[in-house]
């Protein structure tokens, strides 16, 4: 007699309650480690610093990107150029465009940053079992995969 899998065994009413409380768990996740971890920088002057770490971008294509208003993604970047995290250059090809790079402050924000996120997360999984992480190891690969279809 072989053991019945129960996550095959899911109705379709389970499966929908399912998903939703992982994607709320998800959700509550990462609300927590980007208001929690750390208070440096809001979550979202935290992500143009990230889109600018691999290239330097124009304000158009950061708002694009993080799909929020042109005007809204010049208020943001200002603050960064004001901290000292992001420098402006005129674009040499198009006299209208402004280049916004990382500066070297703005790496160190990104690792600082990074590591007070990585720091909060590590505090949570030292108060589960062994057990608990291990089944957080495997999830992690099954989320990943969610999350790349």
């Amino acid at each position: 007699m072989t053991a019945k899998n129960p996550i095959a065994a899911l109705s379709r009413a389970e499966l929908v309650s399912l998903s939703n409380d992982i994607r709320l768990a998800c959700m509550r996740i990462s609300r927590r480690v980007r208001f929690e971890s750390d208070r440096e920088l809001p979550p979202h002057q935290f992500s143009v610093l990230c889109r600018l770490e691999a290239t330097a971008r124009t304000n158009s294509e950061l708002a694009d990107i993080e799909r929020v208003s042109a005007p809204s993604m010049k208020r943001t970047t200002n603050m960064l150029v004001e901290r000292g995290y992001v420098s402006r250059a005129d674009d040499p090809t198009d006299g209208r465009q402004v280049i916004l790079a990382l500066t070297a402050e703005g790496r160190r924000a990104l690792k600082r940053i990074r590591k007070h996120r990585d720091e909060w997360m590590l505090s949570r999984f030292e108060q589960l079992t062994d057990d608990e992480r291990e089944l957080l190891q495997r999830a992690a690969a099954v989320l990943a995969k969610v999350a790349s279809e």
